[in-house]
């Protein structure tokens, strides 16, 4: 492979075509302002600024840290500060089997996020207890705590992490601003015992 100084017929970049902005939330606009609902703004900050903790126990835990490493680059769609302060986190994303001893740290680990927080399970043993069907391990997480979005896979490949993570921001980014106080949410979380 030639050094880029030997390009023979070098092209001309083109940054209108190739930088991307995000799509604004539908909205009313005139000359120099522009209006629209407040849940769409908060809605676009939030997707576009998740700050992830990751809760990795075993080989999908591998997959994550491809995921963040700079051929999948997590960091290019709004995940660029990884955390490992709960209380900092936005988006906890469990990773690997879930021994039953290990259940209730990862519930005190949830409840330590703040409101709103959004949970991402990566693989089968977090998903479902994958091959693991045993005494000791927990068959899925949905058990302890809520899940938004599910990922499959043993273990799941970084570009299917990807999607489960962009599927997490088309959740936030719809998310009404009010729904956190809703009689709907406050039952769900009244099922796993959160008050």
């Amino acid at each position: 492979m030639r050094p880029v100084r030997f390009n023979i017929n070098p092209k001309e970049a083109n940054a209108h075509q190739s930088i991307g902005m995000a799509d604004a939330p539908p909205g009313y606009s005139g000359e120099g302002f522009f209006t629209t609902q407040l849940s769409s703004v908060v809605g676009l900050a939030r997707k576009n600024s998740m700050w992830p903790l990751p809760f990795a126990t075993s080989c999908c835990g591998i997959e994550f840290m491809a995921t963040m490493a700079s051929h999948y680059d997590l960091a290019r769609f709004g995940a660029e500060r990884v955390g490992f302060s709960p209380r900092q986190c936005d988006l906890l994303m469990v990773m690997g089997t879930i021994a039953k001893k290990m259940g209730p740290v990862l519930k005190q680990v949830y409840l330590q996020m703040a409101e709103p927080r959004w949970v991402l399970s990566v693989g089968a043993c977090a998903c479902s207890g994958g091959i693991f069907d045993t005494y000791s391990v927990l068959q899925g997480i949905d058990q302890i705590i809520p899940v938004d979005v599910y990922v499959p896979g043993c273990p799941p490949r970084p570009e299917a992490i990807l999607d489960g993570f962009m599927k997490i921001q088309e959740l936030v980014g719809k998310e009404s601003i009010r729904r956190r106080n809703g009689e709907q949410y406050k039952t769900l979380l009244h099922s796993y015992g959160i008050e």
